[in-house]
């Protein structure tokens, strides 16, 4: 995944495709730089958390890589006889 900075902490945080939005990013939960000394133990995350940010690279995680013959052939069966599909 691609990392983004972050509009409140300025961190690079991993940023997941938006669903019918390929140039648009969902920053991940993340916990905000100054936690140990104003919130203590407690779980909180960054305001920027789920932000919605612009992808540096639109539509990167949506290509699809050639493979050679020599890797599709090698189908592996599990068990009950099913077939690994990634």
């Amino acid at each position: 995944m691609p990392r983004v900075e972050c509009p409140y902490c300025e961190r690079k945080i991993a940023a997941g495709i938006v669903a019918g939005r390929p140039s648009k990013g969902r920053l991940w939960r993340h916990d905000p730089t100054e936690r140990p000394e104003l919130f203590g133990d407690a779980l909180v995350s960054c305001a920027g958390s789920l932000e919605i940010v612009d992808l540096p690279t639109p539509g990167a995680q949506l290509e699809f890589v050639e493979v050679d013959d020599t890797e599709a052939a090698e189908v592996v069966d599990g068990p009950l006889g099913t077939m690994a599909l990634f």
